[in-house]
């Protein structure tokens, strides 16, 4: 049930992010960010507020675990649009590798999410996103944020 407990303190976060997705692009922006995230529920949630001050906003996630399915629902909410309706929902493996998927839609096209959480130790661990236009034969990362524990 505690599988976010890894990420519990304050980070610093290098993000890539593709400039723009779903058109064979391979261009990246760099840009820093400090992530502040919390435990609720005895681990069984999370929450946590990713600052972007070179771009002036703010995002968070809540995560959320459900026993009788043994799943995590993660919830991204942009401060500028407001709360994606659509969670991500997976769980971690044996390996250690989190993954976490939905079905959205993304500039009128259907798009299959998946977040996955690796590289795990107690003072970093990475985050992707990637989208798979052709229902998961590919995937194209587009989003990748490297944590930096503060001490």
């Amino acid at each position: 049930m505690n599988n976010f407990d890894f990420l519990v303190g304050t980070w610093d976060v290098a993000n890539r992010k593709l400039l723009r997705r779903g058109v064979g692009n391979d261009e990246w922006e760099e840009l820093p960010a400090r992530s502040v995230v919390r435990s609720f529920f005895d681990g069984a949630g999370n929450f946590d507020e990713i600052t972007f001050s070179t771009k002036g906003y703010s995002g968070a996630t809540v995560r959320l675990y459900d026993p009788k399915t043994d799943l995590w629902s993660l919830h991204w909410i942009d401060g500028r649009v407001g709360m994606d309706p659509i969670p991500c929902v997976g769980r971690f493996g044996d390996d250690g590798v989190g993954r976490f998927f939905a079905d959205d839609s993304w500039e009128g096209r259907a798009i299959r999410v998946r977040f996955l959480w690796s590289a795990i130790t107690p003072t970093s661990c990475r985050w992707e996103q990637a989208f798979s236009y052709d229902g998961e034969e590919t995937w194209e990362t587009n989003w990748i944020m490297d944590f930096t524990r503060l001490s």
